[in-house]
């Protein structure tokens, strides 16, 4: 027998792709432009004027499902350095140093990467596997 749900395997993994991207894209949003909430005074330049685009543009990019792997890619090795110049200094377990986004963050893309665009995405319809219904 299948284990429940497993029939949407392909739409909660397309969901969670939407939805961590979409999440994803406004720490960039905050880091360029301010918005909802502006960046800490003090920040350092290097976070927002290269931490900001990644965030943005590599979130963007998962949402949608276009070069999805490289974007996951990048977007994952982005959150381990955030993780370990942020706040793997302060102490070693995430629980302690508040490092549990980027950890979460960085093995999501990884997962991400390994899996490609799925369904609902860019890279599908380029492959030809968006007009098949796969």
């Amino acid at each position: 027998m299948k284990p429940f749900m497993s029939i949407y395997n392909s739409q909660g993994y397309a969901l969670m792709r939407i939805v961590v991207g979409f999440l994803f894209l406004w720490h960039g949003v905050q880091k360029l432009f301010g918005i909802p909430i502006p960046m800490p005074p003090g920040a350092p330049a290097f976070i927002t004027y290269v931490a900001g685009p990644i965030e943005l543009i590599g979130g963007i990019l998962v949402m949608v499902g276009l070069f999805t792997r490289w974007a996951a890619f990048v977007t994952s090795g982005q959150m381990a350095v955030a993780y370990w110049m942020a706040h793997g200094t302060k102490a070693l377990l995430p629980i302690q140093n508040n490092g549990e986004l980027a950890v979460i963050y960085c093995f999501v893309f990884l997962f991400i990467a390994t899996q490609g665009g799925g369904i609902w995405s860019v890279d599908a319809f380029r492959d030809g596997e968006g007009r098949q219904g796969k």
